[in-house]
């Protein structure tokens, strides 16, 4: 007669001892079924047969019946009843995936009958530079969605009371069993809630919210720059079923101003100044943002596009007592419209000219001159 192989030791199978509580056998079994499952070993009938004896082992050891017998009698406890496992196997793997997923699907929102934080909401603020400089507080209105006060966000009609989904029990999902897996979908009937409202109420038609007005007052701090995202916890829409509210986010950004360009914490500014004053220098006064202004010293023979600094006088910077800087950059303009005597005295002027007074045109020249001669006679 042909032997047969003696089957393992279950709780060898496990590693574990003859004493574990049903917590360590689940864990042990939890552990080793994750490592030999053959979706994760595919092709590799070592961890398939290594998979089936450790549901086996869980199954009889699992049950305290099952348990009793095999600690006294061993395999031949189930040699004439034979083995079924099939729907131990798929529950064993569905406690499995629920310890795994589970706490997942909650943070998500999925399905279970619990709080539902609110969304948040966006608000996109335009401001001047002048109120970026100085900050400001700033009031909002906004339609948004909040909890009803006739129902309290029940979404029933006051003296009625949701009732438990009957599809779901309350879980706000229901169970398909698939072979091995236990999938789950949203409940079709209550479509996650978990419960079902009979007689919602009439302000907010069942959902437990409404959408009002509110008015807010936003800090903006002085240096705000463009693109700043200011959050205001707990100010977004409501939660439902008693989750928290969402966030508000205040996006801002800063028109553009008619004599100002900003870059960081410094500000420029482009200053038309007279040929008179390029030439024999001067003083112009410029304004700034600070409410006062300051006087920049023109030296004689300035050229276009010259800068000059003024220190402390650009941008507060956002959460420091830093302060950026104010660039004037002159542009000399031509004169127009001139009249005769205007046209004469410059005449007159050029005619007094030399290289001296134009020494960078007399250069240029020159050496443009220079150049092409040698050009030709190369």
């Amino acid at each position: 007669m042909q032997g047969t192989m003696a089957k393992r030791d279950f709780y060898e199978i496990l590693g574990v001892s003859r004493t574990c509580s049903e917590i360590e056998l689940k864990s042990a079994f939890r552990k080793a079924a994750m490592e030999h499952h053959p979706d994760r070993n595919p092709g590799n009938t070592d961890a398939e047969v290594k998979f089936k004896e450790l549901n086996e082992a869980y199954q009889t050891l699992s049950d305290a019946q099952k348990r009793a017998s095999y600690d006294r009698y061993g395999h031949a406890a189930f040699e004439h009843g034979g083995f079924g496992g099939g729907d131990g196997f798929a529950s064993s793997m569905s406690d499995i995936f629920d310890d795994l997923f589970g706490d997942v699907m909650n943070r998500r929102g999925g399905g279970r009958n619990g709080p539902v934080r609110g969304s948040d909401l966006r608000y996109n603020m335009e401001i001047t530079l002048e109120e970026a400089f100085h900050g400001k507080v700033a009031s909002l209105t906004l339609p948004m969605s909040v909890n009803c006060d006739v129902c309290s966000g029940t979404g029933a009609k006051a003296g009625a009371k949701p009732r438990v989904c009957p599809t779901c029990g309350g879980q706000g999902r229901v169970r398909a069993q698939q072979g091995f897996f236990a999938i789950e979908r949203t409940c079709p009937h209550c479509h996650g809630r978990g419960d079902i409202i009979d007689d919602p109420c009439g302000p907010c038609g069942g959902s437990g919210r409404v959408t009002r007005e509110r008015s807010l007052s936003v800090n903006i701090p002085s240096g705000v720059e463009d693109g700043t995202r200011i959050r205001l916890s707990g100010e977004g829409e409501a939660g439902s079923r008693g989750g928290s509210a969402g966030d508000l986010y205040i996006f801002v950004s800063t028109k553009p101003h008619p004599f100002f360009q900003r870059d960081g914490a410094d500000l420029f500014c482009r200053v038309p100044i007279s040929m008179v004053q390029a030439t024999i220098g001067g003083e112009v006064d410029v304004r700034t943002l600070d409410g006062g202004s300051a006087k920049v010293k023109i030296p004689e023979g300035t050229q276009t596009g010259k800068q000059f600094k003024l220190k402390h006088k650009g941008m507060p910077v956002l959460r420091s007592r830093d302060v950026g800087d104010l660039y004037i950059q002159v542009n000399v303009e031509t004169p127009q419209n001139l009249t005769k005597r205007q046209r004469e005295l410059l005449a007159e002027f050029e005619a007094e000219s030399s290289t001296k007074t134009h020494p960078e045109a007399s250069g240029f020249f020159a050496k443009m001159k220079d150049f092409f001669e040698n050009l030709s006679s190369q």
